[in-house]
């Protein structure tokens, strides 16, 4: 008795598996708050089918972030972040993109034109926001202001750090992250599911924990490829498609 009970429970949770990956709508488990890593459209006049959107506001459209909510953006690669609103989320713009964001908030927080990366977090009534610091080093900087013009040569150090994160982040490397999944054969069927309804092969299956593994598509080394693959995956209708940086 206990084993046919034990086979029919396996049986089922199968089936119940395959049908969570052959629906149109993939159920993952839901994460507390939204965030998503990804490239930002930088909005210009030039853009078609856009609403007007001030230059130096530090408002941003998006997908279905409601109306007037505040999102917390950041640069991934100088931890540089703003507080934004969303003025729209009934502006058509492409998937491949996580928002619509101004020339103010580029500038802000030295975004790179080329290569706008950035990480967007809903920021809940409960949630906290404080801006970091830079520390002034007084004691440092009276010695310097003593010292004789003649003779001294002062290297601004984090300048320096800068040019060295700044080549390094120079390679182009990220990949897509589909979903993850608490259990490996979930995410071995949807791997398969990818295959079979796509011509990606560049499919990875990560295990994070004994109940969670990720589904990685890439790497991409350059932007036209990986548009080209989040496209394809549009079919699947996932909410909340990432982008991650590789390092």
């Amino acid at each position: 008795m206990n084993f046919k009970f034990y086979l029919i429970l396996l049986i089922s949770f199968f089936i119940f598996s395959c049908d969570r990956v052959s629906n149109k709508k993939i159920e993952i488990a839901p994460s507390n708050k939204y965030k998503n890593q990804g490239f930002a459209l930088i909005y210009n006049d030039d853009l078609k089918n856009l609403k007007k959107l001030d230059h130096r506001s530090l408002n941003i459209y998006h997908k279905f972030l409601k109306k007037k909510s505040l999102v917390k953006i950041t640069n991934p690669l100088n931890g540089k972040a703003i507080i934004a609103e969303v003025k729209s989320n009934k502006v058509k713009f492409s998937d491949f993109y996580n928002s619509v964001v101004t020339s103010r908030i580029v500038e802000t927080l030295e975004l790179d034109k080329n290569e706008p990366y950035i990480e967007i977090i809903l920021i809940s009534n409960n949630t906290s926001f404080v801006a970091k610091k830079s520390k002034t080093f007084d004691e440092e900087r009276s010695v310097a202001e003593k010292a004789p013009v003649d003779g001294i040569q002062i290297n601004d150090l984090n300048e320096t750090i800068k040019k060295k994160e700044n080549k390094k982040n120079k390679v182009f490397s990220y990949s897509i992250k589909v979903a993850d999944f608490y259990y490996e054969e979930t995410a071995k069927l949807m791997s398969n599911r990818i295959k079979d309804e796509t011509s990606l092969n560049n499919i990875n299956i990560i295990k994070l924990s004994l109940t969670n593994y990720r589904v990685l598509i890439g790497p991409f080394n350059d932007i036209k490829s990986l548009k080209e693959a989040f496209e394809k995956m549009n079919s699947f209708n996932f909410e909340n498609l990432e982008i991650l940086k590789n390092v």
